[in-house]
């Protein structure tokens, strides 16, 4: 079955006044170029939080913005459930079902590894939100954490995880929903561009610039199988 995502539009519009752009400025010398890459760092930032959500597809229409597909919807094959928790059904529309939150247990980072290293997959990552990459870095393993008192430095992290099955990177992204766990082939993911990041001059209005930052995107799945999840994990 030959799978789809909608493209979605991001865009940012800036507006800075004739005297803003021409008055002497600390650490910058054009206002209207500084508050041009603060816009696209911020639209980047929207775009990463959107591709991470638990998202459904709209089609749109006239009076409805098209939105794409986020990742939790996409993987359904390879994830480790809470009570009442559902798939949407390989990506095919609907957003995940999310059920009861429990705690994140090595075991269960375990399971969705061996799943996805069962189904072809070769994941590379572990990508978790800020309060389970601190419920990871506490996983013991098979070793027992030493440290140098001479030092004075004690490592309380963990940022590569070395599974039966290879060793993953554990990335923290603050965008990424904090209740899911992501392990992930990133061979099989894109971010795909129908339009790519553009820069647009606005008609003026009185004594200002105006540009508008545009891209329309939508996020890829190669082959949801290779990757997987731990969902419904608690936050605190």
């Amino acid at each position: 079955t030959r799978l789809g995502n909608y493209l979605q539009i991001a865009d940012k519009t800036v507006v800075v006044s004739g005297t803003q752009d021409v008055v002497n400025k600390a650490g910058r010398k054009s206002e209207l170029a500084y508050q041009i890459a603060k816009k696209g760092k911020e639209l980047k930032r929207d775009m990463e939080s959107q591709l991470c959500s638990n998202n459904a597809q709209v089609a749109g229409n006239s009076t409805t913005a098209r939105e794409s597909t986020g990742l939790p919807s996409w993987i359904a094959t390879n994830d480790v459930l809470g009570t009442g928790s559902a798939a949407s059904g390989n990506g095919t529309g609907g957003a995940r079902t999310d059920g009861t939150q429990r705690a994140l247990l090595e075991s269960h980072l375990k399971t969705a590894i061996q799943n996805c290293w069962t189904q072809g997959g070769n994941p590379k990552m572990v990508m978790v939100g800020p309060f389970n990459k601190t419920v990871i870095s506490g996983f013991t393993g098979n070793s027992t954490r030493m440290d140098k008192g001479e030092d004075k430095k004690l490592v309380a992290a963990i940022d590569i995880y070395e599974s039966d099955f290879g060793a993953l990177n554990i990335v923290p992204n603050r965008f990424s929903r904090e209740r899911d766990v992501f392990v992930l082939d990133s061979e099989f993911w894109e971010v795909a561009y129908l339009r790519p990041f553009q820069q647009f001059e606005l008609s003026k209005t009185g004594d200002a610039e105006k540009r508008q930052m545009i891209a329309e995107y939508t996020l890829v799945a190669r082959q949801e199988a290779a990757s997987g999840m731990v969902a419904d994990c608690t936050t605190s």
